[in-house]
């Protein structure tokens, strides 16, 4: 069971990874917070870890339940 659990997190890495370098090429904004970021002296590998942090909190915001209200007392 670890083994399978291990792999599937490699295949997320390499689909955030994917998103990542994608955006880099194609996403005005991702290019320009690179070049930003390459201004201020960053690696590209640095750059990446960044960018990949960012994009699991969107998808995380994106598939997180909505809050629950409590139904109207009438």
């Amino acid at each position: 069971m670890g083994r399978r659990r291990r792999q599937g997190l490699r295949q997320l890495n390499a689909a955030i990874y994917r998103t990542v370098i994608v955006r880099m090429r194609f996403h005005q904004p991702t290019i320009d917070y690179v070049a930003r970021r390459t201004a201020e002296g960053k690696t590209k590998r640095e750059i990446i870890r960044c960018l990949k942090r960012y994009v699991i909190r969107e998808v995380y915001h994106l598939l997180r339940p909505a809050p629950r209200t409590a139904p109207a007392k009438s």
